[in-house]
């Protein structure tokens, strides 16, 4: 039986990448709907949305008012997909970064998993493009989490895939976090509740095109949540 299928992507500011991202997914043959959403982008990522949304009936979109953060964004589009009655989720960028052709692999592992993330750090030469900061970032935030929080997988990534049947919503969708801290604070929860997580290793190319969101303060940020998750469990 064909099971729902539906591909979350939050966008902002995205005009130069929402058809790259939208057709290497229709490339790979996968039937699924795609929802966008949008954190009140001000370039043509909107019309660029509602142009593909014309001949493409799998394109849903969400807007949002204001920048409320990706985590939240996660969080609106994984309780729309439930509502919705989606069997299977799965979470994505639109900076080119998460290549679909990994779909494929994220949609087989579901089916002996309960949720299945992607890890930057199993494949060789995987981040190799990336500017010395962003892989001095990436790589101490691993060690972070995996010392401060026990947790030992690469959490931090948004590229993800699960079944509705088999995640709790709320162990999702009521994690304090609503910007980037929001991906390593749900493996936290979901592995303290003992979900079966199974990383795939992915090569995740640096962004070509356009501007990261990341912050020194997302960077902050996630640093008060690792102490908040570390001594203020309750």
């Amino acid at each position: 039986m064909n099971k729902k299928k539906c591909i979350i992507i939050p966008v902002l500011n995205e005009e130069k990448n929402i058809n790259k991202i939208f057709f290497k997914i229709k490339k790979t043959k996968i039937s699924s709907d795609v929802l966008f959403i949008d954190d009140n982008s001000t370039d043509n990522t909107r019309l660029n949305i509602f142009e593909l949304q014309k001949s493409n009936r799998n394109i849903k979109y969400i807007y949002r008012p204001k920048k409320m953060g990706i985590g939240s964004a996660h969080k609106h589009g994984i309780r729309w997909c439930y509502k919705k009655k989606y069997n299977l989720i799965i979470t994505m960028d639109c900076d080119g970064t998460h290549d679909p052709r990994y779909l494929l692999d994220l949609i087989k592992e579901s089916n002996f998993n309960d949720f299945v993330i992607t890890t930057r750090f199993k494949k060789k030469n995987s981040i190799d493009d990336w500017p010395l900061h962003r892989k001095f970032l990436t790589i101490l935030r691993l060690y972070l989490t995996k010392i401060i929080l026990g947790i030992r997988y690469d959490a931090s990534g948004a590229y993800r895939c699960f079944k509705t049947e088999k995640i709790n919503i709320d162990d999702l969708i009521k994690i304090k976090s609503n910007d980037y801290n929001y991906f390593f604070e749900s493996i936290y929860q979901l592995s303290k509740k003992k979900y079966k997580i199974k990383e795939i290793p992915i090569k995740l190319p640096y962004r070509k095109i356009g501007k990261s969101k990341m912050t020194i303060f997302h960077i902050f940020q996630s640093l008060m949540t690792l102490l908040r998750l570390k001594y203020f469990k309750k």
